[in-house]
């Protein structure tokens, strides 16, 4: 092996240097306090728990993205978490077993085999909170408002659109047809595709008025109208599909009453999380960026698998991915340079300044640290901070 491939890092995984690191941190800072100041009480989960409570009920795809090992004192297969969410299920379920609504909030380092999409990284820093024991769409509402709060916390250089789903309605159309699981596999790809030739093919041999439905859920996206068209395509052959598009609509309303601004856009062949979502399903997306910048939805029962099922409704965001959305960083904050002296006055000085939020940085050599623009000078009996 080279130097030059001792410094190398695996494909998406990256390094926070100091800059960035002051920015990320600060950063969840800010929104765990906000998170906070909303009822959410901060957990801290492990970084790696055995694969049975790791990936228990959010699916393959969480399966696929983890990173596997086995315990040298258990012998027993392990995980280095892909997604916090099962873990912080289990901590209401099994550690927390409250009565009553709990809401829980995390910030922590996430691991995956493989980027979600191209450019997105395999390290993020997973920020999210989740509310459990209300089954309400009121609920939903409070965690949607509370992802909002925390884009506009973060004061992105960038405006966000709320995507609003339901995979109610998937379920109540896919309910009237009789089909096999490798049909349904095959539909469910081209759905999140959007590919109306291969769905076609998919529905080859299914009747042509289910088919008629399955297709029309593709051009189910847009503004208001969307659930315009919905509620004319579903009246008549699935009005169980029309309990979620009037659950859509009355989030949007709740939403839009706060928020009167903010441009919602309704896609009911969002499938995103399908095998482990039970309702609503939301994400906030900006311009030019084809990935989520947050998303979450409702995972009704998902502790069930620890003994407790539980309503459940959540999101999460990537602490990396927020912060390459900030504006410019300012200049950075200037420091002191100290003498390397243990004078007693010097270093009441010093914890002084340091309390007071200044940045102190021990001189040891000739020339100060190059952050320096100021010095503590020892003058006319006393230490002063002078300008250098």
């Amino acid at each position: 092996m080279t130097s030059v491939d001792r410094w190398q890092l695996p494909d998406g995984i990256e390094e926070v240097l100091p800059a960035q690191a002051a920015t990320v941190e600060q950063l969840r800072r800010r929104l765990l306090d906000m998170f906070r100041s909303w009822g959410y009480e901060l957990v801290i989960p492990p970084l790696v728990e055995f694969t049975d409570s790791l990936l228990s009920g959010l699916g393959q795809d969480l399966d696929l993205l983890t990173f596997k090992l086995t315990d040298q004192l258990s012998g027993r297969s392990m995980g280095v978490r892909a997604d916090i969410t099962p873990q912080v299920a289990r901590i209401d379920a099994h550690s927390l077993a409250p009565e009553g609504v709990s809401r829980l909030c995390y910030a922590g380092s996430t691991l995956h085999t493989r980027p979600k999409s191209l450019m997105a990284s395999r390290s993020p820093i997973q920020l999210g909170a989740e509310l459990y024991g209300d089954d309400s769409l009121a609920a939903d509402v409070e965690v949607i408002r509370l992802m909002l709060a925390t884009l506009d916390a973060a004061e992105l250089d960038a405006a966000y659109t709320l995507d609003l789903g339901h995979v109610g309605v998937y379920e109540a159309v896919l309910a009237t047809a009789d089909l096999d699981e490798a049909q349904e596999a095959a539909i469910f790809d081209c759905l999140q595709r959007k590919s109306v030739p291969d769905l076609l093919l998919a529905l080859d041999n299914v009747p042509e008025d289910i088919a008629t439905l399955i297709i029309g859920l593709v051009d189910l996206h847009g503004d208001d109208e969307v659930l315009v068209a919905a509620r004319e395509l579903f009246a008549d052959r699935v009005p169980q599909a029309l309990i979620a598009v009037d659950a859509l609509q009355d989030v949007a309303t709740d939403i839009r009453r706060q928020c009167p601004d903010l441009s919602i856009y309704f896609d009911l062949a969002e499938l995103r999380g399908y095998h482990y979502h039970t309702g609503i399903v939301f994400a906030a997306y900006v311009p030019g960026r084809g990935q989520a910048l947050a998303n979450g939805g409702r995972y009704n029962g998902v502790g069930e698998v620890f003994g407790r099922s539980r309503p459940a409704t959540g999101f999460a965001t990537d602490l990396k991915s927020l912060m390459g959305l900030l504006p410019a960083t300012q200049e950075r904050q200037g420091a002191i340079s100290m003498p390397d002296s243990d004078d007693l006055e010097l270093l009441a000085k010093v914890a002084q300044l340091r309390a007071e939020g200044e940045i102190v940085i021990n001189n040891l050599s000739s020339e100060p640290d190059s952050r320096c623009d100021r010095a503590l000078v020892h003058s006319d009996g006393e230490w002063l901070v002078q300008e250098i």
